[in-house]
């Protein structure tokens, strides 16, 4: 599935209200995004958001980043999948994460996430109506998740990556599977204002094992994630600036290797579209 170069990523586009929801996705359709990227958050409806973007659109593919899988029924993904597909076409990509131990605790499972993730890639292979490899893709981190990304699915969408990152993920993946990494913005020119921004999104991840675990392995250290986050770390793992300076790392991570850069447009404070994704439009194609 040809996602384009660039994407948006959007928690407002599951969230906010639908007529406004069908409104900013035709126009990011008009400005020729290659797809519209929704997160998973606390499971929902999430087929159902999914179709609400897909039939307010005409090209623009939709990405599920990601949804989990002790939260969502395979057989319910893949049945759901064949159904918007027929009606849509090849356009939705399933993005599948294993979440963190809680999550399957909270299913009733024990947590062993590679084998968790390949019995889930084995039920959508042996449904009724089969989600195919090309149209499915994971939320994959370390080096063991992403060798199976890259063997049973489209490929990747790693989440607080560095281009450095990208570079390491590309290696391992091999040159054809997809590489979509998040890419977290902030439209603001100075410094104090946009790492204040970006700190109090990031900051919330710092204390979950799986992320902290991550970033330690992208180089990172203990004191850099302390206190939300040193400015290093922020800096890292969030562009800011104009749209000149974002679209500088947007092509650095295209460099490092990534086909598809997911833009995240953090603190616009306004129901979508909010005005830095017209901003940002240039960085559309």
């Amino acid at each position: 599935m040809d996602v384009g170069r660039t994407g948006i990523w959007s928690i407002e586009l599951r969230t906010a209200d639908p007529g406004e929801i069908r409104d900013a996705a035709a126009e990011l359709d008009a400005m020729g995004w290659g797809a519209l990227w929704i997160p998973g958050l606390g499971g929902g409806d999430i087929l159902g958001d999914s179709e609400r973007l897909l039939s307010a659109t005409g090209s623009t593919k939709v990405a599920v980043g990601v949804l989990s899988i002790w939260r969502h029924k395979a057989a319910e993904m893949a049945a759901g999948h064949a159904r918007l597909r027929q009606r849509f076409g090849s356009r939705l990509l399933l993005g599948l994460g294993v979440s963190d131990p809680a999550a399957a605790r909270e299913a009733g499972h024990d947590y062993r996430p590679l084998a968790d993730m390949g019995r889930y890639l084995d039920e959508l292979d042996h449904a009724p109506a089969l989600v195919p490899p090309g149209e499915r893709l994971m939320a994959a981190l370390g080096p063991k998740m992403t060798r199976l990304a890259g063997q049973r699915t489209a490929g990747v969408h790693p989440f607080l990556v560095t281009p450095e990152q990208t570079a390491a993920t590309r290696a391992l993946l091999g040159p054809q599977p997809l590489l979509a990494p998040y890419q977290a913005v902030v439209l603001e020119r100075d410094a104090a204002a946009a790492r204040t921004t970006a700190r109090g999104f990031v900051s919330m991840f710092l204390s979950m094992d799986h992320y902290a675990r991550n970033l330690l392995r992208q180089g990172f250290t203990e004191e850099d994630l302390a206190d939300g986050g040193s400015d290093r770390l922020i800096d890292s793992l969030v562009a800011w600036g104009d749209v000149e300076t974002i679209g500088s790392r947007v092509r650095a991570q295209h460099q490092a290797g990534a086909d598809h850069v997911c833009l995240h447009v953090l603190g616009s404070g306004s129901p979508p579209p909010p005005p830095q994704w017209r901003e940002l439009s240039a960085l559309a194609r």
